[in-house]
């Protein structure tokens, strides 16, 4: 079993989106820190002042195309079960 100190030394955060954190997401052997999408892209509207087009393509190229590593943190689009089907 995999003690929390283990899984959060292997994790890296998102700087400035700690209103967004949900928590820990686990896929087989792999942690990695998981975000609100919509929540993070409030964060940029309200602190930066952004529309929400530019939060969202703010979000889209600096944060969701900022690749570093294989624990890279994800960001989560809420929806209904149902809308997958």
């Amino acid at each position: 079993m995999t003690s929390d100190s283990e899984i959060l030394g292997e994790i890296l955060v998102a700087d400035g989106l700690e209103e967004a954190f949900i928590g820990v997401a686990q896929q087989y052997n792999k942690y990695f820190a998981l975000y609100d999408r919509d929540s993070a892209i409030k964060i940029f509207m309200d602190r930066d002042d952004m529309t929400l087009e530019e939060a969202e393509e703010w979000f889209e190229f600096n944060v969701v195309g900022a690749w570093v590593g294989e624990n890279t943190p994800a960001f989560v689009t809420k929806c209904k079960f149902k809308n997958l089907k």
